[in-house]
C-alpha cells in the first residue's frame, strides 16, 4: 500500500512521468532512433556493417550491464529521485555532443567524428544504465502495487506513439536537408526533448523512504554475499531467471526477420518499412492494455502469452509461403515487444520485499545480458554458416523452453499474491 502523502499524489506523479516517457520516446525511439536513425548516420561515417550492427548492441548492453553493480548503492538510498536526475543527465546530454559532431564533420573528417560518435554513444548507453537501477526502484515506489503494470503499459504505449511521431518528422528533415546538417539538427532537436522530458521527471514526488526499507550498503564481498544468498534462498526467483533468458534468446529472432525477408522474398525497402510501422502500431496497442492485465490476471500469464506468440512468429516466418505473411509476425513481435518491457519490469519487483527491490532489478537485467549481446552474433554466425531455418529452430526451441519453466516450476511470486488480497480488500 502508499503512503497516504503518495496516494494525494498520484495523479500528478501519473501525468509528470507518462509525459517524461512521451517525450524520451520522441526523441530517442524517434528522432535519433537506434534501429534506423543512428545506423543511417553511421552508414555516412564508416563501410564497417559489423561495427554499425554493434552500436545497435551497445544501446542494450549500456542498459542492462551496470545495473546490478550500483544496485548496493541504490539499495541503501531513502529517495531515488536524486541519484535518478543525476545519472539521467548522462543519458540525455550526449545527444547534444552527437549535434556539433555532425556539424563540424566537414572540419574534422569522417575519422574523428566516427571516433568521437562511439564515444558519445557508449556515453549515452551506460547512462541509462546507471539510471535504470534507481528509476525502477523509484516507479515501483511511487506506484501503487496493484497499477504498477497498467502504469508501465500506458507509459510505453505513449513513448511508442510519440516516437511514431518523431520517426515520421525524422523522415521529412532527411528528405530536405543535406547531410550533415540534416542530422545535427535531428540529434538538437531530440536533446532539447530530453531536456524538456527531464523536466517533467525532476517533478516527480518521492518522500523519503522509512529506515525498514533501507539496506546498509555492504563492501563489494559482503554484497556478493547478499546475491548468493538471495539465489540460494529464493527457488522461485532463480527459475524466473532462467525463463527469461531463455526468453531473450528466443527474441533475437527479431533481429534477423527483415533480413530473411529480403534474401528469401526480395522483400522491398518500402515494404520494410510498412511492417516496422505495423510493429509499433501494434506496440502502441497492446502496450495499452497488457499491464493491465497483468495486473488482474497476473503477469506470470502475460509473460507465458508473450512466449506464445514468440513462438508463433517463428513457425510463420518458417511455414510462410509469401512475404504476406511477415505482416502477421511484425504485429505479433510488436505485441510480445509490449509484455517484455511492462510487464518484465512489474513482475521483478514482486519477487523482493521493498528494501532488496533494487537487487532483484539488477540482477534480473544484468544476469541476461550475456545472452543480449552474444545471442544474435552467434546467430548471425549460423546463418551465414548453415542457414536461416536452423537458427530459428534454436531460437523456437529457447522459446518452448521459457513456455515450459514459466507453466510447470515458475509460480506467481510473493508480490503478485500481496497485490492481489489488497485489490480484494479495496473492492471490499
Amino acid at each position: 500500500m502508499l503512503a497516504p502523502d503518495l496516494r494525494e499524489k498520484l495523479r500528478h506523479n501519473t501525468a509528470v512521468n507518462i509525459a517524461d516517457g512521451s517525450l524520451f520516446g520522441f526523441g530517442i525511439m524517434g528522432l535519433a532512433s537506434y534501429v534506423t536513425i543512428v545506423p543511417l548516420f553511421l552508414s555516412y561515417l564508416t563501410e564497417s556493417t559489423a561495427l554499425i550492427g554493434f552500436v545497435a548492441t551497445l544501446f542494450y548492453m549500456g542498459w542492462q550491464v551496470p545495473q546490478l553493480f550500483v544496485s548496493n548503492y541504490v539499495a541503501g538510498l531513502r529517495r531515488y529521485k536524486p541519484m535518478t536526475l543525476v545519472m539521467t543527465l548522462i543519458e540525455r546530454v550526449p545527444y547534444f555532443g552527437l549535434a556539433l559532431v555532425a556539424f563540424a564533420i566537414p572540419t574534422l573528417g569522417t575519422d574523428a567524428a566516427l571516433a568521437l560518435t562511439l564515444l558519445l554513444l557508449s556515453i549515452q548507453s551506460l547512462g541509462g544504465g546507471f539510471t535504470g537501477t534507481a528509476w525502477q526502484s523509484l516507479m515501483s515506489k511511487i506506484m501503487p502495487p496493484h497499477r504498477l503494470g497498467t502504469f508501465f503499459g500506458i507509459q510505453s504505449a505513449c513513448v511508442n506513439l510519440f516516437g511514431a511521431g518523431g520517426a515520421l518528422i525524422a523522415g521529412f528533415i532527411l528528405e530536405r536537408i543535406a547531410f550533415p546538417q540534416s542530422f545535427s539538427l535531428l540529434f538538437f532537436i531530440t536533446g532539447i526533448s530530453l531536456l524538456l522530458s527531464f523536466a517533467f521527471l525532476a517533478m516527480t514526488y518521492e518522500p523519503a523512504s522509512e529506515s525498514k526499507d533501507v539496506v546498509e550498503r555492504a563492501n563489494w564481498r559482503e554484497f556478493g554475499g547478499r546475491l548468493r544468498e538471495i539465489l540460494s534462498e529464493n527457488e522461485n526467483f532463480r527459475w524466473f531467471l532462467i525463463a527469461r533468458a531463455l526468453t531473450s534468446l528466443s527474441l533475437t529472432a527479431v533481429s534477423f526477420y527483415t533480413i530473411f525477408g529480403i534474401r528469401r522474398f526480395d522483400m522491398s525497402p518500402e515494404l520494410a518499412g510498412a511492417l516496422t510501422s505495423v510493429m509499433l502500431v501494434s506496440n502502441m496497442l497492446t502496450s495499452t492494455v497488457v499491464g493491465w492485465i497483468g495486473d488482474r490476471w497476473g503477469h506470470r500469464r502475460v509473460l507465458i502469452g508473450g512466449n506464445l506468440l514468440t513462438v508463433s512468429a517463428i513457425a510463420i516466418v518458417l511455414l510462410a509461403p509469401d512475404v504476406g505473411w511477415l505482416t502477421v509476425v511484425f504485429a505479433f513481435t510488436g505485441a510480445v515487444s509490449a509484455t517484455q518491457w511492462s510487464t518484465m519490469m512489474t513482475i521483478t519487483v514482486q519477487f523482493s520485499s521493498v528494501a532488496e527491490r533494487p537487487f532483484y532489478i539488477g540482477m534480473a537485467n544484468t544476469m541476461i545480458a550475456p545472452v543480449t549481446i552474444f545471442a544474435p552474433i552467434i546467430g548471425g554466425w549460423l546463418v551465414d554458416a548453415v542457414n536461416f531455418e536452423l537458427v530459428f529452430a534454436i531460437f523456437a526451441c529457447a522459446g518452448l523452453l521459457s513456455l515450459l519453466v514459466f507453466v510447470v516450476p515458475m509460480r506467481e511470486p510473493p508480490g503478485a499474491i500481496r497485490t492481489a488480497h489488497a485489490k480484494a480488500a479495496i473492492a471490499d
